[in-house]
């Protein structure tokens, strides 16, 4: 019996390096790298078709990363319900419930016409607690139409999208609440809403990282049976997880509310599709299991590069929304390609 000498070829070893350069990198240097290709083509884009800058504008870039602030925070709840194999289309309407509900509660005696005449000049955290557990209170909704009932949670995130919008026309009659007092307002005024934002994003950063929380959720959206099967109660955290999607929702409504010093009915439209969007973009997978808050802020950031990079070099609207469209589908469509081959 002789024995066989492999010996290394170039080939080899190049393939080997780069396998291991790659399993060192940080999961999400490929998305990272992906932002920062597409932030240097709208660079060099602006130039050519507007001769200056993209990047060094500074009232653009603040733009960009107030707008990423609303979109990430509701999408680090998303991205949770997303790792359960579940969805949430409701976040966008539940941001004006909140909104219009915290307005409600935030106006001053300089108003014309308070929605309460006898409940202004609150404290700031009462429409702060009371949007926030609007919210609150939509997401456990939403988790118990899905663990109590059996229904698919894109019906009952649905069934929500469409009631929630529903109370905040009826609540405002169609009509926007202004005349906000300046202590809630300040909540939405300057870097406080990056500030809120980054600060959501690293406590759950750290939950589903660290915690047994995060365990839990990762174990449900792998493997739904098995982890009833090993004694996690599913529903329970299924409840926590809508829960949780549902406050950050209305925290985010509130901080809309503050930042423009108004509450109206139709804030938030669309913003469900793009906190989807930025999660799935940052590496979530719809089959669950598979999701990290840090890849979601890199999507929230790509998403907001796309929209002001196009309103930059003059794209129409309605070809923007074409455009995002066609990036959220490639997105699922790369995830299920890859949920493939590891099958």
């Amino acid at each position: 019996m002789s024995n066989v000498k492999v010996t290394a070829t170039p080939a080899n070893e190049s393939s080997s390096f780069f396998g291991n350069l790659r399993h060192k990198l940080p999961k999400d240097t490929g998305i990272f790298i992906v932002m920062v290709g597409i932030a240097l083509i709208f660079e060099m884009a602006g130039w050519y078709v507007r001769d200056q800058s993209f990047l060094l504008n500074t009232n653009r870039l603040i733009l960009i990363v107030l707008q990423v602030a609303i979109i990430g925070v509701i999408a680090v709840g998303v991205t949770q319900v997303i790792i359960t194999t579940g969805i949430d289309l409701s976040s966008g309407s539940v941001i004006a419930l909140t909104a219009v509900v915290a307005a409600s509660l935030a106006q001053t005696s300089d108003s014309l016409s308070p929605m309460f005449p006898s409940l202004v000049n609150l404290p700031a955290v009462v429409p702060i607690g009371a949007g926030i557990c609007v919210g609150l209170l939509c997401g456990l909704v939403n988790g118990l139409l899905i663990t109590r009932t059996g229904i698919p949670p894109f019906i009952a995130t649905l069934g929500m999208m469409v009631s929630a919008r529903g109370l905040a026309q009826y609540y405002t009659q169609g009509n926007p609440i202004s005349f906000l007092s300046d202590g809630f307002t300040s909540i939405g005024q300057g870097a406080m809403p990056v500030i809120i934002f980054l600060v959501v994003a690293l406590v759950f950063h750290i939950a589903l990282k660290h915690t047994r929380y995060g365990k839990y959720v990762y174990a449900i959206g792998g493997n739904m049976t098995s982890a009833k099967v090993s004694g996690i109660n599913v529903n329970k955290y299924l409840v926590i997880v809508y829960t949780i999607a549902g406050a950050l929702s209305g925290l985010a409504g509130v901080v809309l509310a503050a930042r423009v010093s108004s509450g109206q009915s139709s804030m938030g439209t669309g913003y469900e599709l793009d906190a989807i969007a930025a999660a799935v973009i940052g590496g979530s997978s719809l089959m669950g299991g598979v999701g990290r808050i840090t890849g979601t802020l890199i999507g929230a950031v790509i998403l907001g590069l796309i929209k002001s990079g196009f309103t930059f070099v003059g794209v129409d609207a309605y070809v923007q929304d074409i455009i995002k469209g066609i990036i959220i589908v490639a997105a699922v469509s790369i995830d299920m390609h890859r949920n493939r081959k590891k099958r």
